[in-house]
């Protein structure tokens, strides 16, 4: 099973050497910690600090939630600020393995654990060993608990691995998800879900058969402004919705990277930063498209776009009469903004898709007068909500927002769009009538 990735090693050892945004929180926290022992411990008198010790050993270990307040320091008519981080105790928190080390998991995820309150990482997996060997001491990670592709299957004998997070090209998530399904263990997996129906439906079926939850890394439907969007449109709170326009555009470096190559990345933009305009939109509408329009096409003499799409404008129209215009492409500036469009008012997202800094602004006009609303971003990582999400969902045994069922209708109306661009024509969409119909149980929105 292995052999087709072990021919693409050198190719994959494309999870890029470049340095990230390093953690401080667990090194700042434990400094201070010891910081503050030593003067206390000078300062007591050593009958008072032998008595303390012996306090601290009779006290029995905590079990429950270790949730502590605080007397807030705002007064009532001040914004108020924000409570204790209360994460788990380390010997509660679910133990991630992280499968691929590039730009994405050393740079966001990994980082993310530090802001996690129910998931750790304990183990790795790497087609470079040295590199995956640095990464290990940085967080601490155990060399028994470091694994090739090839021997990923032996995960199944380290109980420390409650979920694998597979973060690799797009055509190895079948693969993996499959070992790591029989290895039984749960399974969280970046987008797309994998390169076809098929091969979706076939994940799917291999963790319903070992009786581990999927989840797929949609980190938008986790991100709290965005969520403000949906509950904004559910609730018609500028009436009812009549249009949206999604735009999500990067320009790619001029390299051999696997996105530029069809076999290991499926398609061009579309599922890659594509996926993030028609995601979004089946999110914020809670409703499914019954058709879909497309057009496709590349700007020619850029060597990037041989085997892949470089631009994307498809439509999609919803029972509701909505429609969603959205545009996407992998060689024009960075764009990645929406807005929504409604009776009353408007709400823009821009930026609305990055890791970071995301803004929110409301255009309405009560009593005749036009206003603008700026929300403040809580600033809150995505990828720790999405990580604490699928640990919630492990410890209390519910379907994550986004299983793989999300992942796959994606998959379906993305192969019906590529059908409309190759006919042009538009395509229909089998209908669905229920809401959310492809999610589960939606996570807990934060103070």
């Amino acid at each position: 099973m292995f052999q087709e990735n072990t021919a693409f090693n050198t190719a994959f050892s494309a999870e890029a050497e470049n340095g990230y945004d390093e953690s401080r929180r667990h090194f700042i926290n434990h400094a201070g910690r010891g910081l503050l022992a030593v003067g206390v411990a000078s300062a007591l008198p050593i009958a008072a600090a032998e008595a303390h010790k012996a306090a601290e050993a009779a006290a029995p270990p905590a079990t429950g939630p270790l949730d502590i307040k605080l007397p807030p320091l705002e007064a009532p008519t001040d914004p108020k600020g924000a409570d204790p981080f209360n994460p788990d105790a380390p010997d509660r928190r679910v133990g991630y393995a992280l499968v691929g080390l590039g730009h994405l998991t050393l740079n966001e995820i990994l980082p993310a654990f530090g802001k996690s309150k129910h998931a750790k990482p304990v183990a790795l997996v790497s087609g470079d060993a040295d590199k995956m060997a640095k990464v290990a001491k940085q967080y601490g990670i155990k060399a028994s608990s470091c694994y090739s592709y090839q021997t990923y299957d032996k995960i199944k004998d380290n109980p420390e691995v409650e979920v694998i997070y597979i973060v690799l090209p797009n055509s190895m998530h079948h693969e993996f998800t499959l070992r790591g399904a029989k290895a039984g263990k749960h399974i969280l997996c970046e987008k797309p879900m994998a390169n076809s129906v098929k091969e979706c439906e076939e994940m799917i079926e291999a963790c319903k058969k070992a009786g581990k939850k999927l989840m797929i890394a949609y980190r938008i439907q986790y991100e709290p402004l965005n969520r403000q969007v949906q509950k904004l449109v559910r609730d018609k709170t500028y009436g009812a919705t009549k249009m949206l326009q999604m735009m999500n555009t990067q320009n790619q470096a001029h390299d051999q990277q696997w996105r530029h190559k069809k076999a290991l990345a499926g398609g061009g933009s579309l599922p890659d930063v594509g996926l993030y305009c028609l995601n979004t939109t089946r999110f914020l509408l809670g409703e499914e498209p019954t058709e879909v329009s497309a057009q496709i096409y590349s700007t020619s003499g850029d060597d990037r776009f041989k085997e892949i799409e470089e631009n994307v404008s498809f439509t999609l129209r919803f029972p509701s009469g909505v429609i969603s215009q959205c545009m996407t492409g992998y060689g024009s500036f960075n764009n990645k903004s929406y807005t929504v469009y409604a009776e009353t008012g408007s709400i823009e997202m821009d930026p609305a898709f990055p890791y970071h800094g995301l803004h929110q602004e409301r255009i309405h006009a009560p009593d005749g007068k036009q206003m603008k609303e700026t929300p403040n971003d809580p600033g809150k990582d995505q990828f720790a909500l999405e990580m604490d999400h699928m640990a919630e969902c492990v410890r209390q045994n519910k379907t994550p927002y986004t299983p793989g069922e999300e992942g796959l209708q994606d998959q379906r109306i993305m192969e019906a769009i590529y059908q409309s661009a190759r006919e042009n024509r538009p395509v229909k969409l089998p209908a669905v009538a229920k809401i959310d119909a492809f999610r589960g149980e939606a996570p807990k929105d934060e103070a």
